[in-house]
């Protein structure tokens, strides 16, 4: 089967070139892209030196853009497996395979990479407030759909073809995990967790600066109820 990963970035000059030699050590079998996205720092032109498969966007679309635009490289490309893997080494390509996995066995159309179920062995588990807002979310996708997810806000994550296709062509742009969770379930299809080891951020921002304040947690849980209704 044809797996890549995609790699949204954002000024990640600082440590893109380890990550990538990282994971062409450990998993040579497997395919990536870097989505440059319109960073203002020296990303792009490491990206052009080291010779690392990418594609830079003109202007910063956010992180939601800059994952679609990953998936629609993977449907032109025909993958059977898009799996995305942030660019600031949060994320374990010792637990990609258990992503995988996952699909392969059709336990779910989109699987999450999460640090939260019985069976991950992750220690960074984010700050206190940020966990508090990730249960708020979780509880209200819950009431929405049904369906109990743990870590809404995990960016690691796997899917098939049925819903790389559907990404290429529909991905929200401000709230991207926790709305295209709802989406997903409501279309039918099945969502599973499975667990996975994280790490604290080595370099960059998160794309998730504001999980702990008021304003974000509306914003956020509108655009989870208008998803939920979303035909």
């Amino acid at each position: 089967m044809k797996v890549l990963l995609i790699i949204p970035a954002y000024n990640e000059g600082e440590g893109i070139v380890s990550l990538i030699a990282k994971i062409k050590q450990a998993r040579p079998d497997i395919d990536y892209v870097v989505i440059n996205d319109g960073s203002k720092d020296n990303t792009d032109e490491l990206l052009k030196a080291h010779n690392i498969n990418h594609v830079t966007l003109v202007k910063n679309l956010g992180i939601g853009g800059a994952v679609q635009t990953g998936y629609r490289y993977a449907k032109d490309n025909e993958y059977d497996i898009a799996i995305q893997f942030d660019g600031d080494g949060q994320h374990d390509i010792n637990s990609v395979q258990t992503l995988i996995d996952a699909i392969v066995s059709k336990e779910g159309d989109l699987v999450i990479g999460s640090r939260f179920v019985s069976d991950s062995s992750s220690e960074f588990q984010s700050s206190f407030m940020r966990r508090v807002g990730i249960t708020i979310l979780s509880t209200l996708i819950k009431i929405t759909t049904g369906k109990r997810i743990l870590d809404v806000t995990s960016g690691n994550r796997a899917c098939n073809r049925d819903i790389i296709e559907y990404f290429a062509d529909e991905y929200p742009m401000e709230y991207p995990e926790p709305e295209s969770i709802v989406h997903v379930i409501k279309r039918g299809y099945t969502v599973k967790e499975v667990g996975v080891t994280m790490f604290e951020r080595e370099f960059g921002v998160s794309s998730i600066r504001a999980l702990n304040s008021v304003k974000y947690m509306i914003k956020v849980g509108l655009s989870i109820i208008i998803a939920s209704m979303a035909r």
